[in-house]
């Protein structure tokens, strides 16, 4: 886990200690208020309040989450830095989309919003300071960015293009004060949906500036036709005249001459129509149900020694239940997603896991089921979904103790390294006959991420009390160790923040 550090700030009008001085390579944030002056001026105390809070509450918890250094904050900012440029995007994404919740009930001009920019480079690092280029430039991208938005550098969108699943908009090269070279810098949407609308937008406004341009052109040619004297012009206007006289009978010639600059706009324009026409929520086909694997109540002990998160031990009573044997698939989510009911059409093979799904989404589909199906579907609790995975057995894995290859799907469960998770089924189920339970995709469940076992419920049900901001997430997936595909193994994530790595599975009521 990462580390709040009281860091100074560098000061370039010092000179550095005597000495080697070590230099890394970093991932930096730097965020800043949006009109703090003005705020402060409104209300001081209430909004120094307001920011402390903040930082405590979410700033510092996510950038301690993401593996992350908090440099120092501000009366109007922070900078932290971290060694992963994926993990300090997702940090930023994170805290903006947590900001917008916060300030839904605010009126608009007593929100407090962040402008952020990240960038990677070589920074200088003392017992107390750090300073360098890399930190100034993420200082000036912070001051592009407008409110409520993240704006990277092109070192950053390089190293996370194929990794964060967001749309990306370049805003081209950007000349910053104090920095030599000019710095290509992007806008980051977190929604990937978003890259389509802004596209969208584009065409959208390329067909309307070409259908205009024809339509000059038109009118001009019209005009000079129309402008030629008789005797002068007939010599001329005899072939364009021809095709009016004759444009009454032969009505080919006519739609060929006269007709081709209007006919390219409107084909142009008519895809979008046939896109919502096929909508597959008007035929009222049933959904096709997942295959469940009835599960017989018990009790077990739940949690491990290994991790702190997973203290402390407790027995744990399960009452029968169904879970899915196995994780939802991309063809299962596309249903949801062609009836309305979810909110992205997901890619990849139709046996794929599907991915890129936050807990709200996982939450829509098993509503969308339940309602479709006239059956509790619903996500398993943390505890059936450690009850299922264990199979009955009480070891380190589900198998035994000690890692064997081919039994999930992991970074170093014995496959090489792959971009995408397998299909479901790839592996050997459980004595359960549960397949994917450890490894494949990281699986939401119904309860709210707590630290510790501390007071959790001993009857199998969700945990729903204290912050919902972040629910847990189990199994690990294809890209991590095998330490994560323990059936004890948990881990948090923000409730409405999508990730390429996370799925689910459902579970049924009886």
């Amino acid at each position: 886990m990462g580390e709040i550090r009281n860091f100074r700030s560098g000061n370039q009008n010092e000179p550095p200690p005597h000495g080697a001085m070590p230099r890394r390579l970093a991932a930096i944030i730097v965020g800043d208020i949006a009109s703090y002056s003005r705020l402060m001026q409104a209300d001081e105390e209430g909004t120094h309040v307001r920011v402390k809070r903040i930082e405590r509450d979410l700033i510092e918890p996510s950038i301690v989450e993401h593996h992350g250094s908090l440099v120092k904050t501000t009366g109007d900012g922070f900078i932290a830095i971290f060694d992963s440029p994926v993990e300090a995007v997702r940090c930023s994404i994170v805290i903006q989309q947590n900001l917008v919740g916060r300030n839904a009930s605010l009126p608009k001009d007593s929100r407090i919003e962040y402008r952020i920019g990240v960038n990677l480079g070589d920074v200088i690092i003392e017992p107390d300071d750090v300073y360098g280029d890399g930190v100034n430039i993420a200082t000036r991208i912070e001051g592009i960015a407008q409110p409520g938005q993240v704006f990277i550098s092109g070192a950053i969108y390089e190293q996370i293009k194929h990794k964060v699943v967001c749309g990306y908009e370049s805003l081209g090269d950007r000349k910053v004060k104090n920095i030599t070279d000019p710095v290509r810098i992007y806008r980051v949407l977190p929604d990937a949906d978003a890259v389509g609308g802004t596209r969208g937008r584009r065409e959208n406004t390329l067909i309307f500036l070409l259908g205009l341009t024809l339509l000059v052109s038109a009118a001009g040619v019209l005009w000079y036709l129309l402008a030629q004297p008789p005797g002068k012009g007939s010599e001329q206007a005899a072939t364009p005249t021809a095709a009016p006289v004759a444009s009454p009978v032969p009505q080919p010639p006519a739609r060929e001459a006269a007709v081709p600059t209007p006919q390219p706009s409107p084909s142009l324009a008519s895809p979008a129509p046939p896109a919502p026409t096929p909508t597959p929520s008007q035929s009222p086909t049933p959904a096709s149900e997942p295959d469940m694997i009835a599960i017989r109540g018990g009790s077990f002990a739940m949690g491990s020694n290994d991790d702190p998160t997973e203290r402390p031990v407790h027995q744990v009573a399960i009452k029968p239940f169904s879970i899915g044997k196995y994780p939802v698939t991309v063809r299962e989510w596309n249903e949801c997603a062609a009836a309305k009911a979810c909110g992205f059409t997901a890619i990849g093979k139709d046996d794929a896991p599907v991915t890129n799904v936050s807990w709200t989404d996982a939450q829509q589909y098993a509503g969308w089921l339940a309602q479709a199906t006239k059956k509790s579907y619903r996500l398993p609790s943390e505890a059936e979904w450690e009850y299922a995975a264990r199979g009955g057995t009480q070891t380190k894995y589900w198998w035994g103790d000690k890692l064997q290859p081919g039994m999930a799907g992991c970074k170093d469960c014995g496959d090489a390294a792959a971009e995408q998770p397998a299909k479901v089924g790839s592996f050997k189920p459980n004595p359960f006959g549960l397949y994917d339970m450890g490894g494949g995709v990281d699986q939401w469940v119904a309860d709210c991420w707590h630290r510790t076992y501390q007071g959790a419920p001993n009857d199998g049900s969700a945990w729903s009390g204290g912050d919902c901001s972040s629910h847990v997430l189990r199994s690990g997936s294809w890209k991590n160790d095998s330490r994560y595909v323990r059936p004890s193994n948990r881990d948090g994530y923000d409730t409405n923040v999508r990730y390429p790595t996370h799925g689910f599975r459902v579970a049924l009521s009886p």
